[in-house]
């Protein structure tokens, strides 16, 4: 365990800040979409659910890629996962528009694919071999 915690400590700051909002907000999404709707306490950690959905997608924009093909654009080394930046920034903003208009069920669509689109499909993908979370979490 202390290699892991080692290797943790010692990530470029924008990897912590990524997890440091991606881990809550896993959990958090997925409590929201299993639990009762509509209620103040709802409403406040949806819109804390989202902010951490914001910050964890533009964290990633700075995390350079080194594992399958990568863009360089300027400062920025991106990859297949950078993708899921744009998808993750519509699904926040459509989530916050939707309900906003009192679309309920195009809320629901929305919070559901972001979900589904940037935590668990994008967070299987960064358990692939030579990514960061594989080496965190499998040495």
């Amino acid at each position: 365990m202390g290699e892991k915690l080692e290797l943790l400590l010692h990530a470029p700051w924008l990897m912590q800040l990524h997890l440091a909002t991606v881990l809550p907000a896993t959990v958090l999404g997925a409590w929201l979409l299993l639990g009762k709707k509509g209620g103040a306490r709802h409403r406040a950690l949806g819109k804390l659910y989202l902010g951490l959905m914001l910050i964890t997608a533009l964290s990633t924009i700075g995390m350079p890629a080194y594992v399958g093909p990568t863009l360089a654009l300027g400062p920025l080394r991106l990859g297949l996962l950078h993708l899921f930046v744009p998808l993750t920034l519509h699904g926040v903003w459509s989530a916050f528009r939707t309900v906003r208009r009192g679309d309920i069920q195009g809320h629901k669509r929305a919070m559901v694919s972001l979900y589904i689109g940037a935590l668990l499909i994008a967070g299987a993908l960064s358990f692939l071999p030579g990514r960061f979370t594989h080496r965190l979490c499998f040495g």
